[in-house]
This record gives C-alpha cells, sequence and structure tokens, in this order.
C-alpha cells in the first residue's frame, strides 16, 4: 500500500473540480492547496509530501519549499520555448493550434527547471475549454508520475520567453482579420481573465462565447459604463 502524501496546489475552479474526480482517488494521501498564504513551509512540512503538483500557479513558491521538496509545475509549452508567462495567450497569438504540456521540476529561474515528461495539447477552443483540458491532462500525467517517479531531464534547445500580458492589453486592435478577431476573443474568455473588451464613447464592450460563421462572428456582448480602471 502506498502511504506516501502528494499535495496539490491550483487557483481555478476547475483545478479543484479535477482533484476531486480524478486526483484524489489515486494511491496515496492527497492534500489541495487553492491560496498562496497556506502554502508555507511549516505547512508543507508537517505534510511532507514526495511531490507537490502545480496546476495554476502565478505566485512565486518560497525556495524554502522548492529546494527541499519536489516541486513539479505543469506549463503550457514545449520548453524551452515559451517559458514566462500567459503561455495560452502568446502561444495563439502567434498562430499555434497546439502544443505540449510539460511537466518540469521549479527551479530558481522561471520555467527553466529540467523536464519529466511533455504531452501534446490542443489549443481549440475558448480558454477555459483549453484550461479544463490541460488539468485533465495533467491528472494523467500526475498519476504517471507518481507511479513511475521518473528522473527529470535538462531541457534542451533555443530559449523563447514569454512576457506576461497586461489587462489593457486584452483591449481589440482596430485592424486585423475576422480569424484573429475570433481567436483574441477565445484566448482571454476564461473565469478570472480579463475579457477582450472595445472602449466607445463612454461604454466598455466585453465580449465572450465567439463563435465564427462563415464571414461573420457571433458573440456574447456585455456592455457598462467605462469607469477609469487601474490597469499596469
Amino acid at each position: 500500500m502506498n502511504e506516501k502524501s502528494y499535495l496539490v496546489a491550483g487557483s481555478r475552479p476547475w483545478n479543484r473540480e479535477v482533484f476531486d474526480r480524478r486526483i484524489r482517488g489515486l494511491p496515496g494521501d492527497w492534500v489541495f492547496v487553492d491560496r498562496p498564504d497556506v502554502l508555507t513551509p511549516q505547512s508543507v512540512g508537517d505534510l511532507d509530501p514526495r511531490y507537490l503538483f502545480f496546476l495554476h500557479w502565478s505566485t512565486k513558491v518560497p525556495a524554502e519549499i522548492t529546494q527541499r521538496y519536489e516541486c513539479v509545475n505543469f506549463h503550457m509549452t514545449d520548453v524551452p520555448f515559451g517559458r514566462g508567462g500567459s503561455p495560452l495567450q502568446n502561444l495563439i497569438t502567434r498562430g499555434h493550434t497546439s502544443t505540449m504540456l510539460t511537466a518540469l521540476r521549479m527551479s530558481d529561474e522561471l520555467d527553466a527547471g529540467p523536464v519529466y515528461m511533455k504531452r501534446p495539447l490542443s489549443l481549440e477552443g475558448r480558454a477555459e475549454e483549453i484550461y479544463v483540458r490541460m488539468t485533465r491532462l495533467a491528472a494523467e500525467m500526475i498519476e504517471t508520475i507518481i507511479r513511475e517517479e521518473p528522473a527529470p531531464r535538462p531541457q534542451e534547445g533555443e530559449v523563447v520567453v514569454f512576457e506576461r500580458r497586461r489587462p489593457r492589453q486584452s483591449e481589440i486592435a482596430r485592424t486585423g482579420s475576422l480569424d484573429e478577431l475570433h481567436d483574441f476573443i477565445r484566448m482571454l474568455d476564461a473565469d478570472g481573465y480579463p475579457r477582450a473588451f472595445l472602449v466607445h464613447r463612454g461604454y466598455r464592450y466585453e465580449f465572450s462565447d465567439s463563435a465564427q460563421h462563415g464571414d461573420h462572428l457571433e458573440a456574447r456582448v456585455v456592455v457598462t459604463r467605462d469607469e477609469p480602471r487601474d490597469t499596469p
């Protein structure tokens, strides 16, 4: 019987859903964390996990944790291509329709750690659909990792670093094709992300649920008064 302990961290609702449905039932003792303030060296030390798995986590993990335990991050690019922030949006704006989901060990340098494994991942659909698909795939990879305990291997190839997108970059460009507009709306269409928007004559128009039909798009639009926003 496997008595090892494991910790899974995820900040999005779909992370918890996949944990409850697919990960919790794997061999071992499992704990789920969804807030950075409870992920402390003391709390992790009390659990003493064999692995810590990070499904969707934008907060820096304390070095006291990453240096002592095997912390496995799931990153949506074929590293070393695409290290850095906003990987989904950066991939779609570059025209990618698929990618690799990489399980890598956290290190002092962002997304630069050695790789346990990679699996193909489709980038079709709304952002939230892609994130759910990614989390389900990560659950399969977690099962393989705890069963086989593979040794991670150093990354190879040219390093390409993505910049994290800012809320103001969700404003729709005044030029571009219909295909580009559809991709722009869908890549931001997820809970917790700033939706694609336009500002016109004092109103803010936010777009979601884009569907492309030949020579036109259909989308859900929410209209509000445009209030000054503190965006970086």
